[in-house]
């Protein structure tokens, strides 16, 4: 089944809202487990408030010595695993990667988030070699502006162009309901209209993004049995 793994070594790129985006959509359909392997453990603070959905699985405690057995057994057990990784490159960052069927690499169009993307990048090409098989990893901006693309994120796209660094059509945009259904638990649908603005359309947005990720999964799938 799926492994998604969320890495960037620089804390604030968006890489627990993401992930929980992501895995609260797919549990819509399927049962997920989500690997908080954040030392802060943000996912395993969201899963003890109330709204948790019952198809959402938290796995906590994770460190290098259980990161490969807690992935492997999640993934025996629900058709997506979904890790959340520190904001540091580590050994459990490494392994994880390494299990990864996707690595989704989150960050703001600033120039430090895209010099510390790169370390990610560089970090799945090492493991590519390690384990001598193609790791996909796509880069997904967040926190981006509806309205317009600054200086600094055409700059970082031109960049990733010519690294031949593949990114996500769909960006997840500046939204408050992002950051409410993670304060206050639950699901982005289930937020309250009148005290969170802009929920249906952050739901838009990240039924896109959710969207865009299978449809990923599924043209590597068909990849690997054409290779086949």
């Amino acid at each position: 089944m799926p492994t998604i793994v969320f890495a960037n070594p620089k804390g604030g790129a968006g890489k627990t809202t993401s992930a929980l985006i992501l895995a609260t959509l797919l549990a819509e359909r399927t049962p997920v487990t989500i690997v908080d392997a954040d030392p802060n453990h943000p996912i395993t603070d969201w899963a003890a408030l109330d709204g948790k959905p019952d198809t959402v699985q938290v796995r906590s405690q994770i460190n290098e010595a259980n990161i490969l057995d807690t992935i492997d057994d999640a993934a025996e057990k629900t058709p997506f695993v979904i890790v959340d990784l520190e904001g540091t490159a580590s050994t459990v960052v490494a392994y994880a990667i390494g299990r990864a069927d996707l690595v989704i690499i989150p960050l703001q169009a600033k120039q430090l988030d895209g010099k510390q993307a790169a370390r990610s990048i560089t970090l799945v090409r090492r493991q590519e070699q390690a384990f001598r098989r193609p790791i996909p990893h796509v880069v997904l901006f967040t926190r981006t502006s509806a309205a317009i693309r600054t200086r600094a994120h055409r700059a970082i796209l031109e960049q990733l162009d010519e690294h031949d660094i593949p990114t996500l059509r769909t960006e997840l945009v500046e939204r408050a309901a992002f950051d409410a259904f993670i304060a206050y638990g639950g699901t982005l649908d289930a937020l309250d209209r009148t005290e969170v603005n802009g929920v249906d359309r952050a739901i838009e947005n990240a039924r896109a993004y959710a969207a865009e990720i299978i449809a990923l999964l599924r043209d590597e799938r068909a990849d690997v049995r054409r290779s086949g």
